[in-house]
């Protein structure tokens, strides 16, 4: 009798688990989200989390309020990620042949030393504005899964795109322009 109920206890243990499976993999496969990324990726434009953050490329503070007016291309970094390390140069292409058309291009350092980060900056000769977030607490508004991530931002400090990962391939290249003419559009 014993090994009867240990038999109905396993199989409904094992039921459960698989339940909890399928419950699982329908979340993930019918989950519309409810972040920034995959709100700005369907179209609803989103407000873009506003923030103050010392600056690693110069003295004082920006405030992403302040660029308003501007189409702005918000590159989330670390000094240790591989990915950044190659769109870094790319994202540097885009300031210098964007910014007469009212672009900005900020990078923001996270999760990672802030001379590491002024060291990253000095091997691309990054000359876009940088910010330092060190404990990356911004990253939470933006609901961030991880290095590198790209989120464009009209003119109207609503978020028009989002990439998730290095913006590299001519998909993504051809992707973000169209996004940044969107953004300067509005």
């Amino acid at each position: 009798m014993a090994s009867r109920a240990r038999l109905v206890a396993q199989g409904v243990a094992i039921g459960l688990v698989a339940l909890l499976f399928v419950l699982l993999a329908w979340s993930l496969l019918h989950d519309d989200g409810g972040d920034l990324a995959k709100q700005a990726n369907r179209g609803d434009r989103p407000t873009a989390p506003d923030f103050t953050l010392e600056r690693l490329d110069r003295d004082g503070e920006l405030e992403l309020s302040s660029l308003r007016g501007k189409a702005v291309v918000l590159n989330l970094w670390a000094s240790w990620c591989i990915p950044c390390k190659d769109e870094a140069p790319y994202l540097e292409q885009v300031w210098r042949s964007r910014r007469d058309d009212g672009v900005v291009v900020v990078g923001l350092d996270a999760k990672d030393f802030r001379s590491d980060a002024r060291r990253f900056a000095d091997r691309f000769d990054l000359t876009f504005p940088l910010v330092y977030d060190g404990p990356g607490h911004t990253l939470d508004g933006y609901n961030a899964t991880g290095f590198p991530e790209t989120f464009v931002i009209d003119r109207e400090g609503r978020v028009v795109a989002a990439f998730a990962g290095a913006v590299n391939g001519e998909e993504e290249r051809v992707r973000l322009a169209s996004a940044i003419d969107e953004a300067l559009s509005t």
